[in-house]
């Protein structure tokens, strides 16, 4: 049965079919042809849909939607300009120390490349910047925010994997950080080369202080998030709530800048992307019950542990499959597709589950600005007027820098394990 699942989803994946109904798809002829019921079905289509944790989803969605409905975003841009503009390439250096702070209050890719582009890439290419680079600086740095709390992808991983959110939360915040680390570096060098100009705005220090402290209250959500779930003060879902209501205090009556219009829009963003979401988590779940049915997890870990003599292969071996999933499937349906199976992996070579989820959600960031899929990519060509090419040959450094950060996680648990 599983055979035949993988092919017809492979099919309707050749035929640009969305991935949550590919995957229904391949499982409904899988079954027919088995004479299962179509009945089992709609059964396991509705079940994660009954699952508490997953309303963490739309709510922190909702919450990083009304955060960004205001005026944060150019209140991010001034303040990474102050802090690292002055240095050589420093709206390079900007788009990276905005992509981190971005991350901690939206936790989107898509939303970070398009708000962090638009803001950015034609500022960039007037003082010099290369089309290319610029889109790649953009491309790659968004990628950060899946990462940082409240990554959706890590809540997903969380969620299928049976792993703890909060651990993943505290252990996703110094990968991201060496990751924006690593694409300084490589700013750095490319702006050195080019000799890129600095981009100081006036007021130096003073003006610096006085903008964090405006930008603060939206800054401290991902402190509150991850203090609240730490201390046990609320579940995930409880605390998704509670973010909810933050942005709605911050957005509405600290900036004031939170419209009804604003709350309209932000809510139907929220529901078409948990829309997205939830198709792809319901057609990964009958994917995975048919899998799980034919004990392919359990057959494949025991094939790669024999297969590959030490557990530094194996590790390898899941990140070139990951990476190489990363670039054909949107970064949910590869977590959830690809999570209870490599975990079963993981177990086979005693892979903690927490670094296995940061492994996992790198690797497949690094899909984000890969082609074909290559999302943050095409949205950071586009806004740039460039060509995909022109922004790939630029990404060089920069797949280098995560590729670096990517082994440092795989093979240094200290880095993922407190």
């Amino acid at each position: 049965m599983t055979p035949i699942m993988i092919w017809v989803f492979l099919g309707l994946m050749a035929l640009a079919v969305p991935v949550g109904f590919a995957l229904t798809g391949g499982a409904a002829v899988a079954l027919l042809l088995e004479g299962r019921p179509l009945s089992v079905m709609l059964q396991r289509l509705y079940a994660p849909t009954q699952s508490f944790p997953m309303l963490a989803i739309p709510f922190f969605i909702w919450a990083g939607s009304l955060m960004m409905s205001g005026r944060f975003g150019t209140l991010l841009v001034d303040m990474a300009r102050l802090a690292v503009g002055r240095f050589k390439g420093g709206l390079g250096h900007v788009s990276i120390l905005g992509s981190v702070m971005f991350g901690g209050v939206s936790g989107s890719a898509v939303a970070d490349a398009t708000a962090m582009g638009n803001a950015l890439i034609p500022v960039q290419v007037k003082q010099g910047y290369p089309k290319g680079f610029a889109a790649a600086i953009n491309a790659s740095s968004s990628t950060i925010s899946v990462l940082i709390p409240p990554s959706i992808p890590l809540i997903l991983y969380g969620l299928v994997a049976s792993v703890s959110i909060v651990d993943l939360f505290i252990a996703g915040i110094l990968p991201g950080v060496l990751l924006g680390v690593g694409m300084v570096l490589a700013v750095m060098w490319v702006s050195w080369r080019k000799d890129l100009p600095r981009s100081p705005l006036a007021g130096g220090f003073k003006a610096f202080r006085s903008q964090a402290l405006i930008a603060l209250p939206a800054l401290l959500m991902p402190v509150f998030i991850v203090a609240t779930l730490r201390f046990g003060v609320a579940t995930p879902t409880e605390v998704s709530v509670m973010a909810v209501a933050y942005a709605l205090l911050v957005s509405g009556f600290i900036y004031r800048d939170l419209t009804w219009r604003g709350l309209w829009f932000s809510a139907i963003e929220t529901v078409v992307m948990t829309g997205a979401v939830m198709l792809i988590i319901m057609a990964s779940s009958i994917t995975q019950w048919i899998l799980t049915a034919e004990a392919v997890p359990q057959n494949l870990a025991l094939w790669m542990t024999s297969a590959f003599s030490e557990p530094w292969m194996v590790i390898l071996a899941l990140n070139v499959v990951m990476l190489v999933v990363g670039a054909f499937l949107d970064l949910p349906a590869a977590v959830l597709l690809l999570g209870p199976i490599f975990v079963a992996i993981g177990q086979a070579i005693g892979l903690d589950p927490v670094q296995l989820g940061l492994m996992m959600v790198v690797n497949l960031s690094i899909g984000l600005y890969t082609p074909p899929v290559g999302t943050t990519l095409f949205i950071s060509a586009a806004i740039a007027k460039t060509g995909i090419f022109d922004v790939m040959r630029s990404l060089i450094p920069f797949y280098l820098a995560a590729l670096g950060v990517l082994l440092l996680i795989s093979y240094v648990p200290q880095l993922t394990i407190y």
